[in-house]
């Protein structure tokens, strides 16, 4: 039923996708003035030579909004969906990561010491991209997804115990739960001092400098640590599962 259901889908939304598609301009035209105009404006009104940014966090920040929420949603909705059950028996992290296909946590110290400078680059590579996300390509959503990688690196390298150690769960849903919250109270800010909801109501460096955009860096860092919090919840949902299914296969 289920797979009938799926061709039955893919039958109907193929056609107007096609449709839809066969509508689209020639790849690499632009026909609108919106980006020629900004282009033009952005870094003299906001002192923001990443126009992307300037974009996303100023000009077009309410939309921004939604998308943070979007994840913020998605991820909430996977974790309790992913949840322990009532009456379920927490997994033994040592007992349980393994798998007859899976090969054991490498034993080479090679791979751990390769493992641990990994993490270190992708910190500071992440770090780096939201903190110039208003001057350079980057910002708060490319930085937070290279953050949530270096969790990841330790698990691939060692076990589920060190990936909870590193990032502990309480700590993922707290830095989530404030990235979603802090977007809202900057946008707060600026009716606070009698503007609209999310003016850039903050002193305006020089153009070029991390600090010189005003509450567009603030924003990337927010909306950075949301999405990196926000992953990394999602990994620990999806690894206690894989971890409660392999006790469970143990008990039966």
């Amino acid at each position: 039923m289920r797979r009938a259901l799926l061709f039955l889908g893919i039958a109907g939304l193929a056609p107007l996708l096609f449709w839809g598609m066969r509508g689209l301009p020639p790849f690499g035209s632009y026909p609108g003035p919106y980006g020629f105009l900004l282009n033009q404006v952005a870094v003299a009104e906001r002192h923001a030579t990443d126009v992307v940014s300037a974009i996303n966090f100023d000009y077009r920040g309410f939309d921004t909004l939604g998308e943070e929420f979007i994840l913020f949603t998605s991820v909430a909705g996977a974790a309790l969906l992913l949840r322990r059950e009532k009456g379920e028996e927490e997994t033994d992290d040592d007992a349980h990561d393994r798998e007859p296909r899976r090969l054991p946590p490498p034993t080479s110290a090679a791979v751990r010491v390769f493992g641990v400078a990994l993490v270190g680059l992708t910190v500071a590579f992440g770090l780096y991209m939201i903190s110039h996300g208003a001057v350079s390509p980057g910002g708060g959503f490319q930085g937070g997804v290279i953050l949530a990688t270096a969790p990841l690196a330790v698990y691939l390298v060692a076990e589920a115990r060190t990936f909870k150690r590193i990032a502990p769960k309480n700590l993922t849903e707290v830095g989530e739960a404030s990235g979603a919250a802090g977007y809202v109270l900057v946008g707060l800010a600026g009716l606070v001092v009698g503007r609209t909801f999310l003016e850039n109501v903050l002193p305006l460096g020089t153009a070029g400098e991390v600090d010189g955009a005003g509450t567009i860096e603030v924003l990337n860092v927010i909306v950075g640590i949301e999405i990196a919090a926000g992953f990394v919840v999602l990994l620990t949902a999806f690894i206690e599962e894989t971890l409660r299914r392999r006790l469970r296969r143990e008990q039966r």
